[in-house]
C-alpha cells in the first residue's frame, strides 16, 4: 500500500505524500476523499495515519510526527471515525459524549459549549436519552462524528462515513462535513461510492493499495482520454454477446435500459459503424467517476 504523510510544516497547512509517486497538499478547508471498491487499501491507509498500524512499508507522520512514537502528540489533534461501530450501545447519546469528552481531557465549561453545539448541528439534542444501539444508522454516524469531533482536531479522518445509512441521512452527513471544512478544518474520507467523489476538492482513486488517479474530480474525468457513450438501438442481449471481446472496448455495463461503453482511443468510429447492421450506434454522454475507474484499471 501507498504509504501516507500528513504533516503541518508551516502551521497553516496539511501536507499529505503518497511515497508511490503521489504527492498533494491538504490544506484547512480542503477536503480530499480517498475513492475506491472494497478492498482498495482504504481503511489500511487511515488505520496507518490514526496510528492503529505500522505501514508494511514507508512511513507515516501526522502533523510533523510519528502517531505511533511514544511520545508522540499527533493524535491529540487528529479525530478519527472508525468504519465499524465504535460506540458503546448501551450508553445514551449525552453518556457516549461524556466518556469521550472526559478520554480527551475537555473541562467541564469546554465540554459543555461543544457539546451544546455538536447536539445542535446534529439535531441529536432531543434524542440524547436514547441508547446508541437504539439509533437509526444515519443517528449513530453523526453521533460517532459528534464524539470524533469534541477536541477539535486539526486533521479528521472519516472511514466510509456514509456507508450503510439512508439517503437523507446521507445528504445530512455531507452537509455536516462541508461546515467543518468551512470552519477550516483539513478532512480526509474514504468512500466506495463512485458518485461522491465530486462531493471532494481533491480525491485520490485507490486500487489494490495504489493510488492510480489523483487530482481535482473535474480535472480527472475531463482529462480521460477514453471515449464514453451509450449504446441506442438495437436488441440488448444480442449487444452483450457482440461486445463481449471488442478490440475497441474498455468495459460495457447497462445504463437502465441501454448499455454503457467505455471505448479506447481512436476505437469509436469502428465500433460505430460495427453496430449499424445490428440497428444500433453510439451516443456520446460525459465521463464519471465509475468509468475513470474501469479505464485506470484497464491500463
Amino acid at each position: 500500500m501507498s504509504a501516507v504523510v500528513i504533516e503541518d510544516l508551516h502551521r497553516d497547512y496539511a501536507e499529505v505524500h503518497a511515497v508511490r509517486g503521489v504527492s498533494l497538499a491538504i490544506e484547512p478547508g480542503e477536503l480530499y476523499g480517498l475513492v475506491g471498491p472494497d478492498g482498495a487499501g482504504k481503511s489500511t491507509t487511515i488505520g496507518c495515519l490514526a496510528g492503529l498500524m505500522h505501514p508494511t512499508s514507508g512511513s507515516v507522520r501526522i502533523l510533523g510526527e510519528d502517531p505511533m512514537g511514544r511520545r508522540s502528540t499527533a493524535r491529540e489533534h487528529l479525530g478519527l471515525m472508525p468504519q465499524e461501530y465504535s460506540l458503546y450501545g448501551d450508553l445514551t447519546i449525552a453518556e457516549n459524549l461524556w466518556f469521550f469528552g472526559q478520554l480527551f481531557g475537555l473541562k467541564k465549561k469546554v465540554f459543555m459549549e461543544r457539546r451544546e453545539r455538536l447536539l445542535g448541528i446534529t439535531r441529536l439534542g432531543r434524542f440524547e436519552d436514547r441508547r446508541a444501539d437504539a439509533l437509526s444508522g444515519g443517528m449513530y454516524k453523526k453521533l460517532a462524528l459528534s464524539c470524533a469531533l469534541l477536541h477539535q482536531p486539526q486533521v479528521l479522518l472519516l472511514d466510509e462515513p456514509t456507508n450503510g445509512v439512508d439517503p437523507v441521512s446521507r445528504r445530512e452527513l455531507w452537509a455536516l462535513i462541508y461546515e467543518f471544512v468551512a470552519d477550516g478544518m483539513a478532512v480526509l474520507l474514504s468512500t466506495p461510492y463512485m458518485d461522491e467523489a465530486s462531493r471532494c476538492h481533491r480525491v485520490g482513486l485507490m486500487h489494490e493499495g495504489h493510488i492510480i488517479a489523483e487530482g481535482a474530480p473535474g480535472d480527472l474525468t475531463d482529462g480521460l482520454e477514453h471515449e464514453v457513450a451509450e449504446v441506442i438501438g438495437g436488441d440488448r442481449a444480442t449487444l452483450h454477446g457482440f461486445l463481449e471481446g471488442r478490440d475497441e472496448l474498455v468495459a460495457a455495463s447497462p445504463a437502465g435500459e441501454r448499455l454503457r461503453v467505455i471505448i479506447k482511443p481512436g476505437g469509436s468510429a469502428t465500433l460505430d459503424a460495427a453496430l449499424a447492421p445490428l440497428g444500433a450506434s453510439l451516443r456520446r454522454v460525459p465521463p464519471d467517476f465509475e468509468d475513470l475507474f474501469l479505464a485506470r484499471v484497464a491500463a
